[in-house]
Order: structure tokens, then C-alpha cells, then sequence
């Protein structure tokens, strides 16, 4: 609820000023007059400032939409559905953007429109099927079958993150040891290198001391150096160039490519199939499809596809030329659109392709995880052997 400061004057005449809460500047005027008020002037009390605004997780948009379509479905009327999710909800930046669904509501918007002004909660493909679900009549059925999608997507999102964050972690954690040893352990070892006379150091041992040095003594315009060149990095690729080149090539990679367009193919067939199954014009259900395609090259073979059916075209072919779509998907969309049974058809290959995403994790992951081991074995016991090899070498010239 929104905060108000109110100057009124009492039942006595008397001027008073205080802060009350409430939904609206209309419903705590008519509260104040029940109470025998008569109000001067309100106005809505400026928000506090926050540095750490917790943010709207997309699993709590999925649990809205999936309560909201239980509700909706039970009968109950749309404002009182929206007044319970505000009381249950934990999150107060969610609390507060359903508050404003609700006054809007009340105010005589439609739910669509309502959504409309939140376009960092609700995307583009949530409001398009709220829009096409009040057209219909069915606002309970596009709610549980968009529930699904975000269910699905992000289950989806969690196992390709699930693939890369161990080894990313565990090669963060072979650096970090790394660095450790070359500035806090081997500078320990350099005064009994130093001790031993004559003996002439192996050649990874000065490589690896050279190194040690040269870290200890540039440590802080290393860090720097290394702290810019992440955020150049970020930077290059936030612009619509550097993304157009991380996409292009990152489905080109080995086995991590092969994965990513699996998971591209179930996205982009997942979203276009839950629009068209709800009633979302063809042209416009691809228009939010490539929007949400998560790939610039998969968003471009999607808006080539909208232009070749603007001119009578059918979704297949444009599909097949781009060469982004396996065989098999284009020829299942064709037989789809023969049969009058598209959207069932992409939720079919949606399927597919996600047990075909789960497989290729988990091979990937068991393929990545002994490569890993074996790299950390090497560049650990590697440094440790270039450590203790002049102390072998010595023994052996006085044995």
C-alpha cells in the first residue's frame, strides 16, 4: 500500500497533518471524510530511496500466473484475485506492481493494458497472450498454459546453467590456487633456491620464479588491468555488434554449440506453439518470438520467416534457408501446416528438444568434468614439480 501525507481540518476546525496508508488518493479521502475530516490537500509521500531493491524474480511472475489462473478459474472476480496475491506476496517491489495492476483495474483498464506499463516484469509475449485470452473469453486457460511456458523455460533455464556454472566455478578455483602458489608460496621457496650454491635452476623452475616476480611486483596494475579488460569485454558485448558476434560463434562451438541451439530450437517452437494454441495472430506471435528468441541469429531467421508470409509464404521455407533448423524441425512445421495442426506440431518438437537439452547436459557435464580434473592435476602438480626439481637435482649431484 502507498503512503500519504494529508492536511485536513477535525470535526472541532481544527488543522491537522499526518501520514495514513492506503490504495489510492480517492479511497483515503472517502475514508478521512467517514471519519469526519474534511481534507485540504493530499499527496502520495515520495519513496525512500533504496540501494538493494530485491528484484522480481521470473519463478514469482510463473507462481502469479499460475495462482492467478486457479483463481480465475474458481470464479473469483479479477480484482479480488489481485487483492489476495498483494496480501500473500513477500516481495515488496512484486507487492507493490500488483497494487498498481489493481488500481488500474479499478480505474477501468484492462488487465492487458494494466501489465502494459510494467514492461520490465511482464515481457512482451505475457501481455500478447493476457490480450488474446480477454479477447476469447478464456483468461483462466492462456494463464495456466502461460504458467506452463515460463515453468518450462525456466526449467529449461536451469539446466544450461547447471552445465556451465561447475565448470566455470572449478576453473575460478584452479586460478585462485594458482595465483595463491605464484605469490604467497613460491616467494618462500626463492631464498632456499638462493641457498644452494652453484646449482643451476631447471628451466620451469625460473620460468615459474620469473613469473612469481613479475606477479608480486605488478600485482596491482595486473588486478586493474584485468578488472578493465572484464568490463571492456561486458561493454563489447552488450552492443548490438558484440552480441551479433557471441551469438554467431557460440553456436558454432564443438559441443557447447550444439547444445545451445537445442535449447534455441525448444525455445523459439515453445513460444511461437503457446501463442498460436491462444489465439495470437501469426505475424504477431512471430514478432514476439524473435523478441524472446534469446539468439540474434535465431531472431533474424524469425523476422525473415514474418516477411516471407507477409508475402504469402510459408513458415517452413524461410525456416529451412536460414540453415539454423535441423531438417527434422522444418519438415514437422511443414507437416503442421498441411494438417491445420501447427501449434500442437511445435509443442511436440518443444518437447523433444527438451529431453534432448537434458541429455545433452548431462553428457556434456560428464565429458567436461574428468577434462577439468585432469587440467587442475597438470597445472597444480606442474608448478609443484618446477618447486621441487632443483631440490632433486641436488640431491642427486651429492649422492
Amino acid at each position: 500500500m502507498a503512503k500519504f501525507i494529508y492536511k485536513a481540518r477535525n470535526w472541532e476546525g481544527k488543522i491537522v497533518t499526518a501520514e495514513v496508508e492506503g490504495d489510492s488518493k480517492e479511497s483515503v479521502v472517502q475514508k478521512l471524510r467517514e471519519r469526519g475530516f474534511f481534507v485540504t490537500s493530499i499527496k502520495e509521500k515520495a519513496k525512500e530511496m533504496v540501494l538493494f531493491q530485491k528484484k522480481v524474480a521470473p519463478k514469482e511472475v510463473s507462481i502469479f500466473a499460475r495462482q492467478f489462473a486457479t483463481m480465475i478459474g474458481s470464479g473469483v472476480p479479477l480484482v479480488r484475485c489481485l487483492n489476495i496475491l498483494q496480501e500473500q506476496m513477500d516481495n515488496p517491489r512484486f507487492c507493490d506492481i500488483i497494487r498498481k495492476l489493481r488500481q488500474d483495474v479499478e480505474a477501468g483498464a484492462t488487465f492487458s493494458a494494466a501489465l502494459e506499463k510494467h514492461p520490465s516484469i511482464f515481457s512482451n509475449l505475457f501481455v500478447n497472450l493476457v490480450k488474446a485470452g480477454e479477447a476469447g473469453g478464456i483468461l483462466d486457460e492462456i494463464l495456466e498454459r502461460l504458467a506452463n511456458y515460463l515453468e518450462s523455460s525456466e526449467e529449461l533455464k536451469a539446466k544450461v546453467k547447471g552445465a556451465l556454472t561447475y565448470p566455470a566455478v572449478v576453473i575460478c578455483i584452479a586460478m585462485g590456487v594458482v595465483v595463491f602458489l605464484l605469490t604467497f608460496v613460491l616467494p618462500s621457496f626463492q631464498s632456499i633456491f638462493e641457498g644452494m650454491g652453484n646449482v643451476e635452476l631447471p628451466l620451469p623452475t625460473k620460468i615459474l620464479l620469473d613469473t612469481s616476480n613479475f606477479m608480486r611486483e605488478y600485482f596491482v596494475f595486473l588486478a586493474i588491468a584485468f578488472g578493465m579488460a572484464v568490463v571492456g569485454i561486458k561493454k563489447f558485448f552488450a552492443t548490438k555488434q558484440g552480441v551479433r558476434i557471441l551469438d554467431t560463434n557460440i553456436l558454432k562451438m564443438p559441443a557447447l554449440g550444439m547444445m545451445l541451439k537445442k535449447v534455441a530450437v525448444a525455445r523459439f517452437t515453445r513460444t511461437l506453439g503457446t501463442l498460436i494454441a491462444s489465439g495470437v495472430p501469426i505475424l504477431q506471435a512471430l514478432e514476439v518470438t524473435a523478441e524472446t528468441a534469446g539468439n540474434v541469429v535465431i531472431a533474424d531467421a524469425v523476422h525473415k520467416t514474418r516477411i516471407s508470409i507477409k508475402e504469402g509464404e510459408s513458415i517452413a521455407e524461410p525456416l529451412k534457408q536460414s540453415k539454423v533448423f535441423p531438417p527434422m524441425v522444418v519438415q514437422m512445421i511443414a507437416v503442421g501446416e498441411e494438417t491445420g495442426e501447427l501449434d500442437a506440431m511445435l509443442t511436440k518438437i518443444a518437447d523433444f528438444y527438451d529431453s534432448e537439452v537434458d541429455t545433452s547436459v548431462k553428457a556434456l557435464t560428464s565429458v567436461i568434468e574428468p577434462i577439468i580434473i585432469v587440467f587442475m592435476g597438470l597445472v597444480i602438480g606442474g608448478i609443484v614439480m618446477a618447486i621441487f626439481m632443483p631440490m632433486l637435482k641436488l640431491v642427486n649431484m651429492n649422492q
